[in-house]
């Protein structure tokens, strides 16, 4: 297990039955993992868009006596040296910064693959592969779906919602789908939810890319690979979940035999096609 702050927070709630105002404040605290520790329960209730009470009844959901004990806990295990310096930096560098930060916490994250290199099974296993991805996420699916389309027998994008969307899911299901990728980041649609929802009780396995352990989605997901996104400009930053999305098609071909050679008969045809500018 990683010895970032953000997965000491995840490891701290792990196991709590959490309400969703609960999981809204962990959801918040793992995303200012370095701040944690020095925040105040006003500070805190105000960051994640929740009342006082709440921060200190989520406290006692942990097993703390109120939320200075949480607090003194998490000042306890934090890092002796916290990062200094963010003052000398403008915003957009702060905004880079962080993303680099959310890049780490992943790569520390896949120091152990199992749970990747499961889900890479079972995307390659299903005969037929759902991709969804809706508002901000679309971009997320519309890339890995792309990608896996040259080496996955057959892939179909799910990056528009509205009544077809669970037609589109049952199509899926009766051409030999089992399993569904999903991305799903903030603010998270209502439409995934009951989406994702729905796959399930068609009989999908539900595989999510998500910006946190404690989304929205996390309920109806049998794997859920959590790739925080960067809140430090006016519209989130996703370097996390799109990197994830790639190390999934890595894991994916690798449990794919034909993959190599439909990567090598797609380099012959776009050749012979004059496809790309070298």
């Amino acid at each position: 297990m990683s010895d970032s702050a953000a997965a000491r927070l995840q490891q701290l709630f792990e196991g709590h039955r959490l309400t969703p105002t609960q999981r809204r404040i962990a959801h918040c605290m793992v995303r200012r993992a370095a701040d944690a520790p020095f925040l105040s329960s006003v500070e805190l209730a105000e960051l994640a868009g929740v009342s006082q009470p709440s921060v200190t009844r989520f406290a006692v959901a942990l097993g703390f006596d109120g939320y200075p004990a949480l607090r003194r806990h998490l000042r306890e295990v934090a890092p002796a040296g916290r990062a200094t310096g963010g003052d000398s930096l403008n915003e957009y560098q702060q905004a880079v910064q962080a993303e680099m930060e959310n890049l780490r916490q992943l790569a520390e994250m896949l120091a152990d693959p199992v749970l990747v290199e499961r889900a890479g099974r079972l995307l390659a296993d299903s005969p037929v592969l759902p991709v969804l991805g809706l508002r901000a996420a679309s971009s997320q699916a519309r890339g890995f779906a792309y990608f896996a389309a040259k080496v996955h027998r057959d892939v179909r994008l799910l990056d528009e919602g509205g009544t077809m969307l669970a037609d589109r899911i049952d199509a899926s299901v009766r051409a030999g789908a089992t399993v569904l990728l999903c991305f799903a980041l903030p603010r998270h649609p209502r439409e995934v939810v009951e989406a994702l929802a729905y796959a399930k009780a068609s009989g999908l396995t539900v595989i999510t890319v998500a910006d946190s352990a404690f989304a929205p989605v996390a309920r109806d997901s049998d794997i859920l690979i959590p790739a925080a996104v960067g809140t430090g400009l006016a519209f989130d930053t996703a370097c996390g979940p799109m990197l994830l999305g790639r190390v999934l098609l890595e894991a994916m071909c690798d449990d794919l035999p034909e993959a190599q050679a439909r990567l090598e008969e797609f380099d012959a045809r776009a050749s012979v096609r004059g496809l790309f500018v070298e």
